[in-house]
């Protein structure tokens, strides 16, 4: 479980089964043109990738549904501050968003298979650039 501190309260951020299932239903794509009523759920895949990238909203999207039903819940606008906030190491909380899914039971082996197919696209534009 990740804690964040913010304004002096302390908030856990779960990335377990809950988290996986809530992510991933924010996104689908349809796996077989033959089967377009067949729908996969893959917004964990696209988190990952969003937060490799550096993306921000996606970064305060998967800290929002990886607080949800803990307690104390963090608002939105409190999240944003914190984001916002220039003494938020924001590198090192990407670092560590990205390491609770690469350890999480329900969440690293998406985790890593993205990190593995971004990783080999990056080598892929270094070596074509």
């Amino acid at each position: 479980m990740m804690e964040l501190t913010m304004d002096g309260a302390v908030y856990q951020f779960h990335f377990g089964m809950g988290f996986m299932k809530e992510i991933n239903k924010r996104a689908t794509k349809t796996p077989n043109a033959d089967l377009p009523e067949v729908k996969q759920n893959i917004g964990l895949q696209l988190a990952v990738a969003g937060l490799l990238d550096g993306d921000v909203e996606t970064l305060a999207d998967v800290l929002d549904v990886a607080n949800k039903g803990q307690k104390p819940r963090v608002t939105t606008e409190k999240l944003y501050r914190y984001i916002d906030d220039e003494d938020t190491d924001i590198d090192g909380l990407f670092e560590s968003v990205l390491d609770f899914l690469k350890r999480g039971n329900a969440t690293k082996k998406i985790t890593g298979a993205v990190m593995e197919l971004v990783e080999k696209e990056r080598e892929k534009a270094k070596k074509n650039a």
